[in-house]
């Protein structure tokens, strides 16, 4: 009977502990919860690279996430959504680069500051956009030799 007993408080613990550890990776990685904030919207050629969740910079600093990416079947360009944190102002003649941390790192959206008093609003359109620079075309470019001026 004690035998019993102690298998199942094992048991209930090793449950408690699951349940704690999937409560913790569903916090960090963001799930169930919308982090506030204000969107503004960006029109890629290509966002090659990004996905829903990924990281929005300035100067290297994370200050918001991408919550949203459709295809606009008009223009045929990526729409996106940018969820900015509260208190974050962007000058509205910045721009938005789909940047790279590197050869092997991954890829996040970088805010290029603009030099005017105004900010943006909630739901603007940032339209001074570039999309995503294939990595593998422009090696294919270098070694095709198309980059020559000879």
């Amino acid at each position: 009977m004690q035998e019993n007993k102690t298998e199942t408080l094992v048991g209930a613990a090793v449950l408690a502990a699951a349940i704690g550890f999937g409560v913790y990776a569903a916090q960090a990685a963001g799930l169930g919860t919308r982090t506030q904030g204000y969107d503004l919207t960006a029109s890629f050629r290509s966002a090659e690279g990004i996905v829903e969740g990924t990281d929005v910079r300035l100067a290297g600093v994370k200050i918001g996430q991408i919550s949203d990416m459709t295809l606009n079947r008009d223009t045929f360009r990526a729409d996106v959504t940018l969820r900015f944190a509260d208190g974050v102002a962007i000058p509205n003649d910045s721009a938005v680069a789909i940047a790279s941390e590197g050869i092997l790192g991954g890829n996040f959206v970088e805010i290029i500051p603009g030099g005017a008093l105004d900010n943006f609003t909630a739901g603007e359109e940032i339209e001074d956009t570039q999309g995503a620079i294939s990595l593998i075309s422009l090696l294919l470019k270098f070694v095709s030799g198309e980059g020559d001026s000879n």
